[in-house]
């Protein structure tokens, strides 16, 4: 059995910083992919960051330039860290990551979510 673990949301005023982390724990092989993805109220579900096992980078560019997805593969964990954050950045952030399990399938796997709430 594989989990997914975030932890670091909360709320910030406009400007303010905040980073993320979600590990990955159980049953793991490899982990490839990992990712962010973020939905707002009454929005479908997007995608914020990823990073690949080799650490390439791609963000959407409504984060460009404010975010910086990093990994650290020893402990199947990666961050997002949210800088010059906006009101439009309120979501629940999930994880997201493809994970070869002792079952020797390729799964994609997700955290339960964390709340970021941005406002004066």
């Amino acid at each position: 059995q594989v989990q997914l673990v975030e932890s670091g949301g909360g709320s910030v005023q406009p400007g303010g910083s905040l980073r993320l982390s979600c590990a990955a724990s159980g049953s793991i092989l490899s982990v490839n992919d990992m990712g962010w993805y973020r939905q707002a109220p009454g929005k479908q579900r997007e995608l914020v960051a990823t990073i690949t096992s080799g650490e390439i980078t791609d963000y959407a560019d409504s984060v460009k330039g404010r975010f910086t997805i990093s990994r650290d593969s020893a402990k199947n964990t990666v961050y997002l860290q949210m800088n010059s954050l906006k009101p439009e950045d309120t979501a629940v952030y999930y994880c997201n990551a493809r994970i070869l399990s002792r079952n020797w399938r390729w799964d994609d796997y997700w955290g339960q979510g964390t709340q970021v709430t941005v406002s004066s």
